[in-house]
């Protein structure tokens, strides 16, 4: 049987032409991957914040062995039959100057509503390293622990001195040769200074005029007057003496605060009231998950703090059902909050007992500040 003929040539069948439009929609196809390949190394001038890791002030941590730890221990701890949780809340940031995100990792970011894409300098000041930021971080935690420390135990009646000492002189600021380094901060403009931040309040009030700075050199008082120099921060005037001040408190009860790995000052309100629990009678959370945020001061107040939306996805994704923000920090909580997380807004770590005490007392909780609508 023949199968095929060997004399006899097969030509194939023609192909069908492609249409103009076809022949546009492969090159644009091409083109687009191509464009999309290029973006994927090129450096981006973003990087993305996430929530971070999650860790109960009342639960335990890891000490620089990897071993468990109490996260806050006090001596004759009072309560230790805590049924609730007192979350602190990090974020986490993706990129660095050294490696920026993709421009494909920043358009995932950019629809995902637990992350965002901020400019790279507002993260990472220009001229400033990743170690230096981490060092820096580190101190601010440091101070927030200690302020944390001395607000709890004044907050529970306990008499904590403090004393607020200058760190370091800018040699171009305001207060370079009338003040010096170690010299001891006791007023401004005639009223006594207890923190830090009473002392930035006090400047930025003057809005640029000049103040009376009293202090403590040696021992001996003395005085001066210190014209703060502007400067503009993420679109915000400010006003600064020029001086790194530092503050040390003589605590009657030895407070230890063990959290390795973070930095920041934001935990601060969260520590005092994680010490506040361990050092009172009886159960302060009554059984609820709460989480919160927010800086502290020793006297107290409570602040703004960065990356607050990721927090309260943070929270959400760690079980919490209530949410302490820092009252500052409401225009960016409304609108944001993720089903199942009643927001409460705070300016005092004393506002911030009221709404513990209401929620385990079963009292009226429409009656506590919130956020707005957005809670």
């Amino acid at each position: 049987m023949t199968l095929f003929d060997e004399n006899v040539a097969v030509v194939p069948a023609p192909r069908e032409r492609w249409s103009r439009r076809t022949v546009t929609g492969v090159w644009a196809l091409s083109i687009a991957s191509l464009v999309l390949l290029a973006l994927t190394f090129l450096p981006s001038a973003y990087v993305i914040q996430q929530p971070g890791p999650v860790f109960d002030t009342l639960g335990t941590s890891k000490n620089a062995d990897g071993q468990d730890v109490p996260l806050i221990t006090v001596p004759d701890e009072d309560d230790t039959t805590s049924t609730g949780q007192l979350d602190l809340l990090t974020v986490q940031v993706s990129g660095n100057r050294e490696r920026t995100p993709s421009w494909l990792e920043l358009a995932g970011a950019w629809f995902d509503r637990s992350r965002a894409v901020v400019p790279i300098d507002r993260i990472f000041p220009a001229g400033q390293s990743t170690e230096q930021r981490n060092n820096e971080n580190a101190a601010l935690m440091t101070d927030s622990q200690n302020e944390a420390s001395a607000a709890a135990l004044r907050e529970l009646g306990y008499d904590v001195p403090a004393e607020i000492t200058v760190m370091t002189i800018d040699e171009a600021g305001a207060s370079a040769g009338r003040l010096q380094q170690n010299d001891v901060i006791t007023s401004v403009d005639g009223a006594a200074v207890t923190s830090v931040e009473a002392i930035r309040s006090k400047v930025q009030d003057a809005a640029g005029g000049p103040v009376t700075v009293g202090f403590e050199r040696d021992g001996i008082p003395g005085s001066t007057q210190v014209t703060p120099r502007e400067t503009t921060a993420d679109g915000q005037t400010q006003y600064l003496l020029g001086v790194g001040l530092g503050i040390s408190f003589d605590l009657p009860v030895d407070v230890t605060i063990q959290l390795n790995d973070v930095g920041g000052p934001s935990a601060g309100m969260m520590f005092a009231l994680g010490i506040i629990d361990k050092m009172s009678p009886g159960d302060l959370t009554g059984g609820v998950h709460y989480a919160g945020t927010g800086t502290i001061d020793a006297d107290g107040n409570v602040g703004p703090i960065g990356g607050i939306r990721q927090k309260l996805y943070g929270a959400k994704d760690a079980g919490a059902t209530m949410f302490l923000a820092p009252e500052a920090n409401c225009n960016e909580v409304v609108g944001h909050v993720p089903d199942g997380l009643r927001v409460f807004s705070t300016s005092t770590l004393e506002q911030s007992l009221t709404v513990l005490e209401t929620v385990r007392d079963g009292g009226d909780l429409d009656a506590l500040p919130t956020c707005g609508s957005g809670s």
